[in-house]
């Protein structure tokens, strides 16, 4: 299944394509993602848990304790625990966002959904995205599962990403449109 999705692949394809096809065998894809999604939001909020996971400094031993520490504390148990558990003794604990993203795109798949890559400046309301979502729905005549990044450095507007089409409405790539036409007529 990895090699169908061009966005599941490398070690961190392998890791979520494993890691769903256990979830869809125990009939946990949803309970997995929902814990993965909630793993991601902890490594967002804590710069000292993104250490951890990314930096080769950290043993095996001292990652494994501490990654068991946070994990029982955040209340994960089950497959996703043990699967993040795995990845810290196979030493590829550094892949997990983009495990998270790839376990991610095989479950919209498995739902018949799509997936879009969203880059906003700031946060977006419930509102907001369930506007993107339907606007996003209307092209594809899919549900839409988002993955939105928050990049303060376009400025404002937003940048879909979305099979093989993106479409840039960012401010900045509209003031750089503004700054080389300008050069062009000076």
């Amino acid at each position: 299944m990895a090699a169908e999705n061009p966005s599941v692949s490398g070690v961190s394809g392998r890791y979520a394509t494993a890691l769903f096809e256990l979830a869809r065998d125990e009939k946990a894809v949803d309970a997995v993602k929902a814990d993965l999604d909630r793993f991601k939001a902890m490594l967002a909020d804590s710069p000292e848990l993104t250490r951890l996971v990314r930096s080769p400094v950290f043993s095996a031993e001292t990652q494994s304790k501490a990654l068991a520490a946070v994990l029982d504390k955040a209340g994960f148990a089950g497959t996703t625990a043990k699967f993040l558990k795995v990845l810290t003794a196979n030493r590829r604990l550094f892949t997990v966002t983009d495990v998270i993203r790839a376990y991610g795109a095989l479950v919209a798949k498995f739902k018949g959904e799509a997936t879009a890559d969203v880059t906003v400046a700031e946060p977006l309301s419930e509102k907001n995205l369930d506007a993107l979502k339907t606007a996003l729905k209307s092209v594809t005549g899919k549900d839409v599962a988002l993955n939105v990044n928050v990049d303060p450095a376009i400025i404002g507007g937003l940048v879909v990403k979305l099979g093989s089409r993106m479409v840039d409405s960012s401010l900045r790539t509209k003031l750089n449109s503004i700054k080389h036409a300008m050069k062009e007529a000076g």
